[in-house]
């Protein structure tokens, strides 16, 4: 008897849906960017359970009449690529024809449609594979989609959603995006009875910036605008010497495409590079457009990521630009300002060059708080020799020579430390002297309100202002006052993109993050050999809290084998 066998059309077209329709963001994105393709101005978005029960998209778009309707459908049917040399040079946001058909196959489904305003509109409905009701209706110019029950026959993937704030956080954040893109589309997004947001069509994206970030947000930020050939990059990044302790709002469009690129990330952060402090990294909203044959779309099963044909070329472009747009913003005309990273306060001894034992000039006061002096003890632990590139400490055993990165160490001590604090259920905290004000995104309201008890514990006393304005009235006391403001905000991003069991932790983690030495930082002998003994009495001084290695081993026998001593 053959084992292999050919799968029925119900359960192949649940398989491929999953493939498409994750969660309830993945059904919300198929619709909007269906919406979008149609040449909608206004998309609202209704939701009720975080989308696993509920969620309705309406706009104003062309619509369909009652064959498109109905062949809408069907499996790889669509009306935005006609032949295979289509899919060479995508220019809409969707293609594959799979997202009415994908999520019908996994909820409870009806469309309200209709092409021209006096003509009839068709109203379909489905559960699943079956047909349930198909009849003309009076409906307005454009669509609207009903998608009840996600995951209702397959009990397995629904099983494995979040809980429903997480799964709205997630429909937020890609709102947020899709909002930048698109700043003469009107959105509104709505959860249960509360209207999370409702975005009015803006003439730029500096009012879409201003509408979703704040004031804040865009007091700190330069315009670009810059065209080589057929390639151009536009939008707002940070204007030093402003910017973020995380890289989370470095958001990167692709012919108004929201994508995740690590290409342009790295031009954009390598072009900083001595433009901003040590541990901030640039804030950006940048927007590359470029021939649609250039790029790929479909490296990532949700067109998330790209793959350029010249990425070379792309990466090029995208540094010089933001360099040029840098130096203009200083009134510098020469690169080798920027260029200049030393930091002013360290007396150098004399050693062998990158390997060097520096002293601090001035001892800062967290430096003074988190590196106490330790009474004498035996040394039990690894025999420090010095630093390389102020980054890394490099330690001696009889059997071995360790590299260990002074951040992700330090990182694993004050994460340990941290535990053993917060066990009371009580961060020590101060009073703000000047009450500091943060405007929050609907996605950082979301994650306050749902992590505040937390947020509480740790230190963060927040008070609403009206809109989205809030007001820090008391911050944990290990942090200055606007570094404080930084890690809350970086706080409410990093704790709701974890499980609810695992939000303590990460919390913690990232308090320990922004607390620990940087990378780039001189240490004295003795601030070296107490965090080597420290990292070393933890019960994992292998990893930091996030997970990144600390230590690199160069055994004795390997130095011998390379020196032909063995």
């Amino acid at each position: 008897m053959s084992r292999i066998i050919r799968l029925s059309p119900a359960v192949s077209q649940k398989i491929a849906a999953g493939e498409v329709i994750e969660r309830p963001a993945s059904a919300v994105k198929e619709l909007v960017e269906n919406s979008l393709d149609a040449g909608a101005s206004e998309i609202n978005v209704e939701i009720w359970a975080g989308g696993k029960r509920f969620i309705r998209v309406t706009d104003d778009g062309s619509g369909m009449g009652r064959e498109d309707a109905l062949v809408c459908f069907e499996r790889h049917s669509t009306s935005k690529i006609r032949s295979e040399e289509d899919l060479e040079a995508i220019a809409t946001l969707g293609f594959r024809g799979e997202a009415l058909p994908s999520i019908s196959a996994v909820s409870r489904l009806s469309l309200k449609t209709a092409e021209k305003r006096g003509e009839k509109g068709t109203f379909i409905e489905r559960e699943g594979e079956r047909v349930l009701l198909i009849q003309d209706i009076g409906f307005p110019p454009g669509t609207s989609v009903e998608v009840k029950d996600l995951f209702f026959n397959l009990p397995a993937r629904r099983k494995f959603l979040r809980s429903e704030k997480s799964e709205l956080s997630s429909i937020v954040k890609y709102l947020t995006g899709v909002c930048l893109a698109f700043p003469g589309v009107r959105f509104s997004l709505t959860h249960g009875k509360r209207e999370i947001f409702h975005y009015p069509a803006v003439g730029s994206l500096k009012e879409r910036i201003f509408q979703i970030y704040g004031k804040s947000t865009i007091a700190n930020l330069m315009e670009v605008d810059y065209q080589q050939d057929e390639i151009k990059i536009f939008g707002f990044v940070s204007a030093p010497p402003s910017g973020c302790y995380d890289r989370r709002r470095q958001i990167f469009f692709v012919n108004k495409r929201p994508v995740k690129d690590k290409l342009l990330q790295a031009a954009l952060n390598q072009a900083y590079d001595g433009f901003l402090e040590r541990g901030r990294f640039a804030e950006a909203f940048l927007f590359l457009s470029c021939p649609h044959s250039e790029v790929d779309v479909n490296v990532h099963p949700t067109k998330a990521e790209v793959r350029f044909r010249s990425s070379n070329t792309v990466f090029s472009f995208v540094f010089k630009c933001m360099r040029q747009a840098l130096l203009r913003h200083q009134g510098i005309k020469e690169i080798y300002a920027a260029q200049e990273k030393e930091k002013k306060g360290f007396r150098i001894e004399e050693g062998p060059p990158h390997l060097q034992i520096e002293t601090d000039a001035k001892e800062d006061e967290m430096g003074q708080e988190l590196f106490a002096s330790l009474p004498e003890k035996e040394e039990l632990f690894p025999r420090v020799l010095g630093q390389y590139l102020r980054s890394y400490i490099v330690a001696e055993t009889p059997e071995e020579i360790l590299i260990i990165d002074q951040h992700n160490a330090h990182e694993r001590v004050l994460f340990e430390k941290y535990k053993e604090i917060h066990k009371g259920k009580k961060w020590p905290q101060k009073m703000v002297l000047f009450p500091l004000l943060v405007d929050l995104t609907p996605s950082q309201i979301l994650s306050m309100e749902e992590n505040q008890s937390l947020l509480e514990e740790a230190g963060f006393r927040v008070e609403a202002m009206g809109g989205q304005s809030y007001v820090l009235r008391e911050v944990p006391d290990i942090f200055q006052e606007e570094e404080a403001k930084d890690v809350f905000l970086s706080l409410l991003e990093e704790i709701k993109e974890e499980k609810i069991e695992k939000r303590e932790e990460a919390l913690l983690a990232t308090l320990a993050c922004r607390t620990a030495v940087k990378v780039g930082e001189p240490l004295s002998p003795d601030r070296m050999k107490y965090l080597v003994d420290e990292l070393f009495q933890t019960p994992n001084p292998s990893l930091c809290p996030h997970g990144r290695p600390i230590t690199v081993r160069i055994e004795r026998r390997e130095i011998e084998k390379g020196l032909k001593r063995r």
